[in-house]
């Protein structure tokens, strides 16, 4: 078969092979793409709808999306023509390591119906890291003894790269002494050694220096160089040598200090000095010479702190074995220890940007953090979900991957939760899954949405009148459920007028401490009651008020003593006409009085002040109605005159009270006149009683006259006494019943006669005068006394009666 034909065969075997790779992707969901790392933002990487078979034209109504498991948003999918691209930076070393084979795994979904399709995308390497190796300068000692074909190991560089782009080539400078040789020893690291050409002369050439490079595989390549320090050693010729080139281990990371990992063994085929061999660490890659302790004598190698898979998962050691010989000989092997994760990171969370405190008022919907979880940890062991307690007007809302926002949900207010203590919980997938809590106290800001409230709306106040001026009399008290200025209350009063005065005159309130005061005495007598209003108001803006009523009821004081009502309120006596045949409990006269207090101040009763030398007295008075009347039938011995004195007195604690003093004149005092001419008559007097005038003044002639009948009735005609000629004689009934007393050295100047029908002016009679009688006493006639003289006899006691009544009225007068 020619070199043609062996060609296309082999051409149609690599096609199958691709149709047959495609087709099983295609039946099992997935497609594959593939982009380098750091491409740019906005790469194409991929007609993504059209490889899965969708339309699109369907992909927004189908809710086409694109979800990466547990990967940052390094790509993205337009959503209108479903083209994927890169959306971010894309470091593979950052997001692979070493881990050859780096992809990042999608999911596609799609609605109506649900489908779920599974998309690979390759993130290949570039090369963008060149070989490094671990130190500048590698040092090493030679012993001249060694034979041509020795071999002494090299600590190679390392490239962060993978495949070809991590595929190192070595180069010597050139030397007359040494060949670099490489050996491969799996997949991780290669071998390298210098091999001895020739023997070493230490005499000659005591120390020898070359350049050893790295050159990576990438196109362009990049390289890193080591310079090579070798010290020729005279004597001790045999190295020693590790059972093994090579020891691998694996480990969980939470293993305990100290534990043991592995124990390298070395032998040195020289006898005595230089066989006894010490072993030590050279280097840890990558740093970490505290994880790991050699014992230096049993080779034994243990964990000399706390191995971290999330730190570093893979460790590689070099380790030598040198002998005691002079100069040292030195074996060399790789211990290279791997780390299991394990569940041993509890998630983070960070809370930032917070928005505190919250007003009250604050809508639905306000953002009061933003919220971030973290797991170290990989896999199932990082995946972290989130939670809100307790229950309240909050809730999380995922805003991108472990990326979350508390958010308002319901209303504040701050009078009935002034705080809020928030516990936001995370959890990893772990079992058992480990969690992390993050509280977030959320202080609600006060608002004035309160007024000031008083307990009650009315408030009755009881203060005794004649209080001093700026008295307390009470203290009104309101209170806020806002806080600070909201909550500060003042108060003041709501002015009106009471009568003609304003309010503030009565009354004060003050603006702090809600005392309120009496300006001035007040009296119950001029007023009873004062009502009024108080206002609370905050000091918010703006500014929240409301007010209470206080009614102050002025509490009554015996202050005020009995006032005797006229005619009974003068200093002098008042004359009342009593007939001695009234009969038993006629009433004679009233005393009448008044209080200005009020209640049990006010309530009088009246009691007669009995007379000095005097026996029973006929009269009593009522004890409340101030009535006073006859208890017997009056007799000649009770005299023409009583003086009377009536006690009026209150309830009030101390007692106050008045006195009242009538006189109760006899009523057999009578005249005799003659009817002259015209209108006047002329009166004659018999005999004289001593009229008493006012006080300090003097005793002055009382005129009194007898009657030939006994029982005489005003207008009847009586037999003249010492009356002028042609004159015809009255007698009437007549006493001392004149309201109206005479001043000091005077005698009455008119007379009203009760139950006459005159009016009677008398002149005081000169001493020694010779004066006709009939001058003394002149009278006008009433007319009424002739219908009086023509009434039937069968009406006497109603004319009487009448009498009785007309005397107690023109007393009054």
């Amino acid at each position: 078969m020619g070199s043609s034909e062996r060609g296309g065969l082999k051409l149609r075997q690599l096609l199958l092979s691709f149709l047959l790779l495609l087709s099983w992707e295609v039946g099992s969901g997935q497609v594959h793409y593939s982009v380098p790392e750091e491409a740019k933002h906005g790469t194409f990487v991929g007609r993504i709808a059209q490889d899965l078979g969708l339309e699109v034209g369907e992909l927004v109504s189908r809710l086409f999306r694109v979800v990466s498991k547990g990967r940052r948003d390094y790509l993205e999918v337009n959503a209108q023509n479903g083209i994927l691209f890169v959306n971010s930076r894309i470091d593979r070393e950052e997001l692979c390591g070493h881990n050859p084979v780096c992809s990042i795994h999608l999911e596609v979904i799609v609605d109506k119906p649900l489908q779920v399709f599974h998309v690979e995308v390759e993130i290949k390497d570039i090369n963008d890291n060149a070989p490094v190796f671990p130190a500048t300068e590698q040092r090493l000692f030679i012993s001249e003894s060694k034979q041509p074909d020795s071999r002494f190991p090299l600590e190679g560089a390392s490239d962060a790269d993978i495949g070809m782009n991590s595929l190192l080539t070595y180069a010597l400078s050139p030397s007359e002494y040494f060949l670099l040789e490489m050996q491969t020893s799996g997949e991780q690291s290669k071998a390298l050694s210098l091999l001895l050409r020739k023997s070493l002369d230490r005499e000659d050439t005591p120390e020898i220096n070359m350049l050893l490079t790295a050159t990576d595989g990438g196109k362009p390549e990049l390289t890193g160089t080591v310079q090579l320090r070798i010290s020729v050693l005279d004597v001790n010729d045999n190295d020693p040598e590790f059972d093994q080139s090579e020891y691998k281990v694996k480990l969980l990371e939470n293993v305990a200090n100290g534990t043991f990992i592995v124990k390298v063994n070395a032998t040195d085929r020289d006898e005595g000095i230089n066989k006894v061999l010490q072993y030590s660490l050279r280097s840890i890659k990558p740093k970490g010479n505290n994880l790991f302790r050699l014992d230096e004598n049993t080779g034994e190698l243990r964990i000399n702190g706390n191995l971290d898979f999330e730190e570093n998962k893979f460790y590689e050691l070099q380790v030598e074995a040198t002998d005691k010989g002079n100069p040292p000989m030195v074996g060399h092997c790789r211990v290279l220890v791997e780390v299991l994760d394990i569940n041993d990171n509890a998630p983070e969370v960070a809370v930032t940007s917070l928005s505190l405190p919250v007003r009250e008022d604050a809508p639905p919907g306000t953002v009061i953090a933003l919220i971030s979880v973290s797991d170290r940890d990989s896999g199932a062991y990082g995946q972290v979900t989130c939670s809100l307690s307790p229950l309240g007007p909050f809730v999380l809302v995922s805003t991108f991957r472990n990326y979350y926002s508390l958010v308002l949900d319901g209303t504040l207010d701050r009078e009935s939760v002034p705080a809020y203590e928030l516990v936001v919980t995370a959890r990893d997938g772990g079992t058992p899954a480990l969690r992390a809590t993050a509280r977030i106290s959320v202080g609600i800001d006060d608002v004035n949405d309160n007024a000031p409230a008083f307990e009650q709306p009315l408030y009755t106040v009881f203060v005794k009148e004649n209080n001093p001026p700026g008295r307390h009399i009470f203290t009104v008290s309101a209170s806020d459920r806002d806080a600070q200025e909201n909550a500060l209350v003042s108060y003041s009063l709501v002015e009106r007028r009471v009568g003609e005065r304003p309010l503030s005159s009565y009354v004060s309130v003050h603006s702090e401490s809600g005392k309120v005061y009496a300006l001035q005495p007040l009296d119950h007598e001029d007023l009873e009651l004062l009502q009024f209003q108080v206002r609370a108001r905050d000091a918010g803006f703006p500014p929240l008020g409301s007010n209470v009523s206080l009614q102050v009821f002025v509490l009554d004081e015996n202050d005020n003593p009995p006032v005797v009502l006229p005619p009974h309120s003068g200093v002098s006596p008042v004359i009342e006409l009593v007939s001695h045949s009234v009969a038993v409990g006629h009433v004679v006269s009233k005393i009448r009085a008044v209080d200005a207090d009020s209640g049990y101040n006010a309530w009088l009763s009246y009691e007669l002040l009995p007379e000095v030398g005097v026996g029973r007295c006929p009269f009593r008075v009522g004890l409340y109605t101030g009535e006073i009347s006859t208890t017997r039938v009056l007799e000649e011995s009770d005299g023409t005159l009583k003086m009377l004195r009536v006690l009026v007195k209150d309830h009030g604690e101390p007692m106050l009270s008045a006195t009242a003093t009538p006189k109760q004149p006899n009523p057999d005092w009578r005249y005799s006149a003659s009817l002259r001419a015209g209108m006047h008559s002329s009166v004659h007097l018999e005999e004289a009683g001593i009229l008493r005038a006012g006080p300090g003044g003097p005793d002055q002639q009382w005129p009194t006259v007898s009657s030939a009948t006994p029982e005489p009735e005003a207008g009847e005609v009586s037999p003249p006494v010492g009356a002028g000629v042609n004159s015809n004689s009255w007698t009437f009934k007549y006493g001392p019943g004149n309201p109206k007393q005479p001043g000091p050295g005077e005698l009455p100047d008119k007379f009203i006669i009760p139950g006459s029908p005159a009016i009677i002016s008398i002149r005081q009679e000169p001493p020694n005068s010779q004066i006709d009688k009939s001058d003394f006493i002149t009278f006008g006639k009433k007319e009424e006394t002739k219908k009086k003289k023509k009434k039937k006899k069968g009406n006497k006691t109603q004319e009487k009666k009448e009498k009785g009544n007309s005397t107690t009225d023109n007393s009054d007068q």
